[in-house]
């Protein structure tokens, strides 16, 4: 009777050892669903590449033509300063989903042995609080672009206006003292 106890026992333990370790795969297996973010995350970044260079070589032909017809359109400067920071807010956006893709690659699936072999660590991610540092500070260069951006187009009529424009770049300045501050802790 002991001996019966003994091996149903050690039977039901063996069994749930058996479905311990293969719900434990499962569960470690499922991580690779991650790759789905990393394949998208990197082709919208590549996307975003090619619409942001896209977007400068529309640029480059419309200054060309206006100064080769010799053309004197009246916000040629303003036109041509928002539409490269329209771009560069794109490559920032480009890079965000560049660092999320390697980011999560290297939290979830492996290394980057190219990157490490390289002797670059700009892209090296070690815990998801680095990566959402990483990022963190890159969408805050994309709303401090937007904002550049929208400046631009703002018209000021008077000294007050004057005034809360100074005091928005005086706190983005700070914002960015600060958040690089914290980078360095």
């Amino acid at each position: 009777m002991q001996l019966e106890l003994l091996l149903n026992g050690l039977i039901w333990k063996m069994t749930f050892n058996m479905l311990e370790k293969i719900f434990e795969t499962t569960m470690w297996q499922a991580r690779l669903f991650v790759l789905l973010a990393v394949i998208f995350g990197l082709l919208g970044s590549i996307i975003l590449f090619v619409v942001a260079s896209m977007d400068i070589y529309e640029v480059i032909k419309y200054a060309l033509d206006v100064y080769l017809n010799g053309l004197h359109p009246e916000n040629f400067h303003e036109e041509i300063v928002s539409k490269i920071i329209g771009a560069v807010d794109l490559y920032l956006i480009a890079v965000v989903m560049l660092i999320f893709a390697f980011g999560i690659y290297e939290l979830f699936i492996s290394k980057i042995d190219a990157a490490e072999s390289s002797g670059s660590n700009i892209l090296a991610i070690h815990s998801l609080d680095q990566l959402k540092d990483k990022i963190a500070k890159v969408i805050v260069m994309v709303l401090i672009v937007s904002f550049f951006q929208k400046v631009l187009h703002t018209k000021y009529d008077g000294a007050l206006e004057m005034l809360y424009f100074a005091v928005s770049i005086a706190l983005l300045s700070l914002g960015l003292y600060f958040l690089n501050k914290v980078g360095k802790h």
